[in-house]
């Protein structure tokens, strides 16, 4: 992963705004050397219909390297959310789990069980499994602490 080679991710929507959705683009921006390219885009103009919504999703998975599920978006739209899991094991892509943030909320076993890995909220976790699950990088960063010996 570099600059010149982002990881493309795609964070499961609504085609409404979320504040979910907001924070994993957030925690990713925080990381030092951690470069990704946003393929999903709630701000698309889709038509009435939900075939023509479904078919835009499926056109903003498709170039994705990995589906990132913050779960309480399965709240906002149970089907639409299953729908773009779904779609993204069918195309065969990773699909990573972000807990809810700060509160419970309880989600199908079933959904939970699509996902490759289910991680807490925490910027480090979060881009480690990205990088784990997209590219089959294990190499993790491990902090450095200095000290001197007296």
């Amino acid at each position: 992963m570099s600059e010149n080679n982002p990881i493309k991710v795609f964070v499961v929507h609504t085609f409404a705004e979320h504040p979910d959705h907001m924070r994993v683009f957030e925690y990713l921006e925080s990381r030092p050397n951690f470069y990704y390219q946003n393929c999903s885009q709630p701000d698309a103009t889709v038509g009435s219909g939900g075939d023509s919504m479904r078919e835009e999703l499926r056109r903003q998975i498709e170039p994705a390297e990995i589906v990132i599920l913050p779960v309480t978006l399965f709240a906002a739209n149970p089907v639409l959310v299953t729908f773009e899991i779904d779609t993204a094991k069918g195309m065969k892509k990773p699909v990573l789990a972000i807990k809810s943030f700060g509160e419970t909320i309880a989600i199908k076993k079933s959904l939970l069980d699509k996902a490759d890995d289910i991680v807490d909220w925490n910027n480090r976790s979060i881009t480690e499994a990205i990088k784990r699950l997209a590219r089959n990088d294990a190499s993790g960063q491990w902090e450095v602490i200095e000290f001197k010996l007296d």
